[in-house]
């Protein structure tokens, strides 16, 4: 490949240091390298966003490598093409002189291409005797040589990216469908809850849905959807519990009174070790383990203890756990209070409900007894952050339209 020393752009197009990098970097190609030019165009044309391109600009990308002679970018062979404005203008779809020149400009910024200008600016080349192109000036196709690997992985990313996108919307979908049938369901069929409320959450989350979500939008939405979506079930589920307890409890009392003429003697055990079996835990409600929800979700929820965490931000469980204990100590819940929180609902729950209390703390007058309630009803079964988790998000998103 024909190399000269670093040049600098003709006429009133500054230098930069990129370009300075871009022209060193296009030297260090490893020997012997190859790449199939149209293979590398395809993968710049996926990755145009991360690239900063129009599709423009992948016209007139296009249009310079049509100019190159073969399909495969040698580090061996010239790799300069010097097409006029006019030829450019022509392969591109009869692109407009300034647009040719915009998108050229932005072809050289995202480092696909490098100029080589001539003394006087014009784009040509000369022949040695034997009719080879001894020096050319114009557009350098080295950096495409160069970065062929890393478009492809560039490429790879968006495509995987798109794939997760289409998948996050489908399951917001379903998730969506289902909330809003159920609700339906409930109200019409004379569920007692909150219903009212609960589809005013429901609208809210819709209407935060953008006209073009990002997959981080998705993602945010679904999060906070199925949290929703779990709150109903459970509202649900613990309604048919106690329509079973009612059931059951007018059962026995009949099978009690049924029973008042059997022999003591036969309903009691035949030995000690019968009465004795039945262990005392058997009586003891079953506790459900407490859900864990998403980190994101608890930070977008309970943004005070983000300041809380080591440098000031939280970027993982074990980082909002440390953050937990310090506001712990701040709130003057005691650490026995807290490790029971922890080991009954575990310590990422825990710690969610810390950061919920500190959210809340202007509205409560013991912190400790706050979460020592909490770690009760839990150890029962009647807990769930849930609620508290979504009436946190729905102030914060209010908070953040009324900023808006």
């Amino acid at each position: 490949m024909q190399i000269g020393s670093v040049t600098t752009p003709f006429g009133r197009r500054p230098m930069t240091l990129a370009l300075v990098r871009r022209q060193i970097e296009t030297s260090e190609i490893k020997p012997g390298k190859s790449a199939d030019k149209w293979k590398v165009f395809r993968d710049a044309s996926e990755a145009r966003e991360l690239l900063g391109l129009q599709d423009r600009s992948l016209a007139v990308l296009d249009a310079l490598l049509s100019f190159y002679p073969d399909n495969e970018l040698r580090q061996d062979a010239q790799l300069i093409v010097f097409p006029s404005n006019a030829q450019l203008t022509l392969r591109a779809h009869g692109i407009a002189g300034a647009t040719l020149r915009r998108h050229l400009a932005l072809l050289v910024e995202a480092g696909l291409i490098v100029r080589k200008d001539s003394a006087n600016g014009k784009r040509y080349a000369r022949k040695d005797k034997a009719g080879a192109i001894d020096n050319a000036f114009g557009f350098d196709l080295s950096p495409l040589l160069m970065r062929a690997e890393q478009l492809a992985m560039m490429a790879q990313q968006v495509v995987a990216d798109r794939l997760a996108l289409r998948r996050a919307k489908e399951n917001l979908t379903i998730c969506r469908r289902d909330v809003r049938k159920l609700i339906s369901a409930a109200i019409e069929e004379g569920a007692s809850g909150d219903w009212e409320n609960i589809e005013a959450i429901y609208v809210g989350l819709v209407g935060k849905i953008p006209r073009s979500p990002t997959l981080s939008d998705v993602n945010s939405i679904l999060d906070e959807m199925e949290l929703l979506q779990g709150e109903i079930i459970n509202v649900l589920e613990m309604q048919q519990k106690d329509e079973n307890t009612s059931t059951n409890d007018a059962h026995n009392e009949r099978h009690i009174q049924n029973s008042k003429t059997e022999s003591t003697y036969e309903l009691e055990p035949s030995s000690e070790d019968e009465r004795g079996a039945k262990s005392v835990d058997d009586d003891r409600p079953k506790r459900e383990p407490v859900r864990n929800f998403p980190l994101g979700m608890v930070l977008r929820a309970c943004a005070g203890i983000s300041m809380y965490g080591p440098s000031g931000a939280i970027g993982s469980w074990r980082d909002m756990m440390a953050a937990a204990i310090v506001v712990r100590s701040m709130l003057g819940v005691s650490p026995s209070a807290y490790q029971e929180a922890c080991e009954v609902m575990g310590p990422e729950n825990a710690a969610t409900a810390i950061a919920c209390i500190l959210e809340r703390s202007g509205h409560i007058n013991s912190p400790g007894g706050y979460l020592r309630d909490l770690t009760r009803k839990a150890e029962r079964g009647e807990f769930s952050l849930g609620p508290m988790l979504m009436a946190l998000l729905s102030t914060a998103g209010d908070s953040g339209r009324r900023a808006g």
